[in-house]
């Protein structure tokens, strides 16, 4: 009899990004022409002698490393997605995969850094039109991956009902930073063939040679920038930081405490995209079962974990 009673208490741990599969799947096709890019820089830098391409082509290697990162994070979060050992899920694994993304990312932005203080010391020649070339191919790679790559699915996919009371931090909660992290690293490199193209632009006309190494430093200081932020925010969920500006401790709090109830303890934390977990303790005159408290916050949407023990006041 007894597995009657507990088949509707027992539930999945299943915390993916409403659209886990459809990002993996985009992220393999960014590494495709990432790679194939890559290659090509680097073969056309050694041939035509331009020391700048095959450092693009390096660099963006690592970029390729890092989106190789968030690959392999998708699908070893798919594969164990019901594995008993994860026992808040996979979710946070997205996390994780961001978070070491953005450390490469900061390295990166060092290098780059680095590297343009070197040239402003010793300026180097550079072939401006075969350079000029293949920086345009570059950006374009980058921007039909940075399209491919774009976070849309807070726009199509939970739209329609929220009952929450702060819609505009809809989109942060959802937030896959696995995928933003690699859409990061796409721009990134956009970032640089833009500043790339135009100082070799400048170089040609004025002959600034040093507009190259300037402009390197200023890609730099802005990659820097979104890897700090990048950083700040994976390292929030992966400590189980309560989730800021999304009103979800509020909205848990006004269902919740009704008449002389109050809630004692509260834990929020996300455990994947869009999926949060709450470990609730309430003190009521009159307890009542913790099913009574589960069903009133069924209408939040971002609450997919709850647990409830109520004490008599």
């Amino acid at each position: 009899m007894t597995t009657h009673s507990t088949a509707g208490l027992t539930h999945d741990h299943v915390f993916l990004g409403a659209d886990h599969h459809r990002n993996e799947r985009r992220i393999w096709l960014v590494i495709a022409l990432t790679a194939s890019m890559m290659v090509a820089e680097i073969l056309a830098g050694t041939v035509y002698g331009s020391m700048a391409l095959v450092a693009d082509g390096w660099h963006m290697s690592t970029h390729a490393g890092a989106m190789l990162i968030a690959a392999l994070a998708y699908s070893y979060a798919r594969r164990h997605a019901r594995d008993p050992r994860f026992t808040f899920g996979t979710g946070k694994l997205g996390d994780l995969a961001g978070f070491a993304s953005a450390i490469v990312l900061a390295l990166i932005a060092l290098l780059i850094g680095w590297e343009s203080f070197v040239r402003l010391a010793n300026p180097v020649a550079i072939s401006f039109e075969q350079a000029i070339a293949v920086a345009v191919a570059g950006l374009l790679v980058n921007l039909l991956s940075a399209w491919l790559l774009r976070d849309d699915h807070g726009h199509h996919h939970h739209g329609h009902a929220h009952s929450h009371a702060h819609p505009h931090d809809h989109d942060r909660h959802t937030r896959d930073n696995n995928l933003r992290a690699a859409y990061l690293h796409v721009l990134a490199d956009a970032l640089t063939s833009v500043l790339a193209i135009a100082a070799l632009l400048l170089g040609r006309s004025y002959g600034w040679l040093w507009a190259d190494p300037a402009m390197g430093v200023v890609g730099a200081l802005v990659i820097v920038r979104w890897s700090w932020g990048l950083i700040r925010e994976t390292g929030g969920v992966l400590i189980d930081a309560v989730p800021e500006g999304e009103g979800l401790v509020a909205d848990i709090r006004a269902a919740l405490e009704r008449g002389e109830e109050r809630i004692t303890d509260l834990h929020v934390w996300q455990v994947g995209p869009g999926h949060h977990a709450a470990i609730v303790s309430i003190a009521s005159p009159q307890p009542k079962a913790p099913s009574d408290y589960k069903a009133r916050l069924a209408h939040i949407e971002a609450l997919s974990h709850v647990t409830v023990e109520v004490q008599p006041a």
